[in-house]
């Protein structure tokens, strides 16, 4: 090719990219032009364009576009390097939402993850598939049916280990550094978040297994039950519960404590937020169990109600886990989960990564419960 045709292929190159912005701005914006600085945020994703279309029209096989596209979007989230934000598909948001739901096909256990994006099983759902096959709090899961998983990808991972009822998923787990194989048989799993009963000397004994959406109203209703009992004090059981929900977490707070501060959240902007109780609360002194898996929403708890004088912890150091989750839906039904605040307890602490330390220390967990009654019983 000559040099002068090159210059003028050149030139007309320029002029059709200056065309094309100027077709692209009035079409999208409506004849508005863009501002420099939202065009500069635009040009940035010009290398990605290029790789899309090197890889489209360069690549040996046949490139599926759509995966391209979700490919980009998660690997954006993922370069956070945040093991609690991530981007889903459609079908991996519907099944994150199912999780919240109250029931659903699967094993029966709550899934978390640790600083090496291992998908660590924080609790397991008693009389449930898992827990009937020796599955453990603490587990790693490493494959699922002979598949690598990792957290980052946990609604992936969760969608393998959901199935149809009656049908069995193989999982490989790392449990004091040995693996073996566990073949779980999937069944519908109903969950009720709440147990309730009256122990030694009219003492109201709660568990709370996980914050969904009914655990607000199951607890109120274990409350309610317990008082007609004529219950003195109230143990609240947070053992192995990864959380869920904050406003659920909120209400509960709410519900048991006077008026006061819950939790206060800050964003990158630095801007505070406040969830407060009110004036009402519900007249018992409190003992609240937890160990090394109470997480996020049980541990915003426990803090409200030790931080407020409410009542003490008795167990282990809390899992550490003070950052808080936005979830959001996008209207083609894909959605995100992003890591959007710190929380601090009511008096200030910040506990991500350092736990919360109970009031009183009983590392054996059969013996906690035990504690918390001898406590109560002590201190009338």
């Amino acid at each position: 090719m000559s040099k002068k045709k090159l210059i003028i292929g050149s030139v007309s190159l320029v002029v059709a990219t200056v065309i094309c912005t100027i077709l692209v701005q009035v079409f999208l914006f409506k004849g508005v032009f863009m501002s420099r600085s939202l065009y500069e945020k635009y040009k940035k994703y010009d290398k990605l364009i290029a790789l899309e279309n090197i890889v489209e029209e360069d690549y040996y096989q046949d490139v599926n576009e759509d995966k391209l596209i979700v490919g980009a979007e998660k690997g954006l989230i993922e370069s956070l390097e945040d093991p609690y934000s991530q981007y889903y598909t459609k079908e991996e948001f519907d099944l994150l939402k199912e999780q919240t739901q109250g029931s659903f096909v699967g094993i029966g256990i709550y899934m978390s993850g640790n600083d090496s994006d291992n998908i660590v099983v924080q609790s397991v759902i008693k009389n449930y598939p898992a827990a009937k096959s020796g599955l453990k709090a603490g587990d790693i899961i490493l494959k699922v049916d002979g598949e690598k998983v990792k957290y980052s990808e946990s609604t992936i991972a969760a969608s393998k280990i959901k199935g149809k009822a009656g049908t069995s998923v193989v999982l490989t787990i790392e449990r004091d550094g040995k693996q073996f194989d566990v073949t779980v048989k999937r069944e519908e799993i109903i969950v009720e978040s709440v147990h309730s009963e009256v122990k030694d000397d009219n003492i109201g004994y709660i568990q709370i297994t996980s914050f969904d959406k009914n655990t607000y109203k199951e607890f109120k209703e274990a409350v309610t039950s317990l008082q007609k009992k004529n219950v003195k004090s109230l143990i609240i059981d947070l053992r192995d519960n990864p959380g869920g929900l904050l406003d659920i977490c909120v209400d509960i707070a709410d519900y048991l404590l006077g008026e006061g501060t819950i939790v206060y959240t800050k964003d990158n902007k630095g801007e505070t937020q406040y969830y407060k109780s009110d004036k009402n609360k519900i007249d018992l002194p409190i003992v609240v169990l937890i160990n090394e898996n109470s997480a996020s929403a049980s541990e915003i708890l426990t803090a409200a109600i030790v931080d407020n004088k409410a009542g003490i912890a008795i167990g282990t150091t809390s899992y550490g886990k003070g950052l808080v989750q936005s979830v959001k839906e996008f209207n083609d039904g894909t959605g995100y989960k992003l890591t959007t605040a710190q929380y601090y307890t009511p008096n200030g602490d910040y506990i991500n990564k350092q736990g919360i330390k109970p009031s009183i220390v009983e590392k054996d967990k059969e013996k906690q419960l035990d504690r918390a009654i001898e406590y109560i019983k002590t201190n009338k």
